[in-house]
């Protein structure tokens, strides 16, 4: 084999080379830039402040991930001099020890059947390694820490690979951001039919105000009020099931729309108000919170990365727990709009006009709505974070590494995290900006600038 060639510093390279690199890059920052501009200036145009004040948190959190990329860039150095026991170092990593010694060709490699052919697949895969072009952006080079019988904390070229898994989670958190919203709204759409309901004769004589009855004989009673809503167990095993299917009926929506307009709005508002249009805006102003990666988060993002540990068999695991979070705030969710029926029976077992449901901040857990939306982000961007880092993985690893070795873990990871995103987004998320707007104790700010439809 010839002698290999060291790369050219820029003192041995062309000036066109350099500043071709550089306008382009400056080309593409600019499009970006005018692009993501041009976005805000939308929702200005169209009244959409709190799009827009999310979009600004989108810009700051990839701001907050270009300043992280940049210190490890100028830390990468420093770093990697960092010199730890070889003991030390040894413990928690991805792979096995046989499993690292024959992917990485340590000498103490443990003689296995097979042994010949994972020699020969490691040496195609140090060949792919020095043909692909985007392993040639750090190069693996010496460890310094290895003169003195010590290891390297984190090496140069792991400092690089790590610099790629910040932009693959910013390029995620944006894409989860976008699939989030559109879902959300794409679920509220099936409302507006309903909302034009309202202003119809045929709605104003079937909901009568003065028209009394049963309140088992309503709609919202018929729904709600059954042998199950009476014992805690069944209640929840059914609200369980309801997630899944027509999580808002279009009773439940009539009925928390009345209850709204009778706690916030003046007598005779119900034909004018578009309650759809204003829940439509109270989910615009959860999705300003859920963009936002607050510090809690960050810090459960980092022990998720501790998660990846050989024998830890993560992927049986880690990828069921926003899972299981989410059908359990749907499920709650689901209870609090049944207990709302129940509370109306407590009341008397006959009601005049359409049953009033009066919700409050005691049916939540410990008493704090916010409470489940911090839920809600979190399962999101956790469920992001996982995709994002499987993204990373594959592209730096292969598609079969310590991080995944088998093809159920890849099929459980991708198909719990989209599950997951189409249940956040488009089942949990619209029925908690629902169920949480109906509370009388609800700030309504929003009301006095929300435009009526005269």
């Amino acid at each position: 084999m010839a002698d290999q060639v060291k790369e050219k510093t820029l003192e041995e390279t062309s000036t066109w080379a350099v500043a071709v690199v550089c306008f382009v890059l400056l080309l593409i920052s600019i499009v970006i830039e005018k692009l993501i501009h041009k976005i805000g200036s939308w929702f200005k145009n169209k009244n959409k402040k709190a799009l827009y004040e999310a979009l600004e948190k989108v810009k700051a959190e990839l701001m907050l991930m270009g300043f992280i990329s940049l210190l490890l860039t100028i830390g990468q150095g420093y770093i990697s001099n960092i010199c730890i026991p070889k003991n030390i170092a040894a413990s928690m990593h991805p792979c096995s020890p046989s499993e690292e010694a024959r992917k990485y060709g340590k000498k103490d490699a443990p003689k296995e059947d097979g042994e010949e052919e994972e020699n020969s697949r490691r040496k195609l895969l140090q060949l792919v390694d020095s043909l692909i072009p985007r392993r040639s952006l750090a190069t693996k080079g010496y460890d310094k820490c290895a003169e003195k019988g010590k290891v390297a904390f984190v090496s140069a070229y792991g400092m690089h690979q790590l610099h790629i898994f910040i932009f693959v989670l910013a390029v995620c958190h944006v894409i989860y951001c976008i699939v989030t919203y559109a879902l959300g709204k794409t679920k509220m759409r099936r409302w507006k039919r309903w909302e034009e309901e309202t202003k119809t004769i045929e709605y104003q004589y079937s909901h009568d105000p003065e028209r009394f009855r049963f309140a088992r004989d309503t709609s919202f009673g018929r729904r709600h009020l059954n042998f199950w809503s009476k014992s805690t167990i069944t209640l929840w095993i059914v609200c369980f099931f309801r997630q899944f299917f027509r999580s808002v009926t279009k009773v439940d929506y009539l009925t928390l729309r009345h209850g709204f307009i009778m706690a916030h709005l003046a007598p005779g508002s119900d034909a004018r108000f578009d309650f759809r249009k204003y829940i439509q805006r109270s989910l615009e102003e959860d999705f300003k919170t859920i963009v936002e990666i607050n510090p809690v988060i960050w810090f459960i993002a980092v022990l998720f990365l501790l998660t990846n540990t050989n024998g830890l068999n993560s992927y049986l695991w880690l990828p069921f727990i926003p899972f299981v979070v989410i059908l359990i705030v749907g499920t709650k969710l689901q209870v609090i709009i049944t207990k709302l029926g129940l509370r109306i029976q407590e009341k008397g077992d006959v009601v005049k006009g359409t049953p009033l449901v009066q919700p409050g901040d005691h049916f939540f857990w410990f008493g704090r709505p916010r409470f489940i939306l911090f839920l809600i982000h979190l399962v999101l961007f956790t469920n992001a974070f996982q995709l994002a880092f499987f993204a990373w993985s594959t592209y730096e690893f292969g598609l079969k590494n310590c991080f995944h070795e088998s093809r159920v873990d890849v099929i459980i990871r991708i198909s719990i995290g989209l599950i997951v995103q189409i249940l956040c987004s488009y089942v949990t998320l619209p029925l908690y900006a629902l169920v949480t707007q109906v509370r009388p104790t609800h700030k309504n700010t929003k009301i006095e600038t929300f435009n009526f439809k005269i």
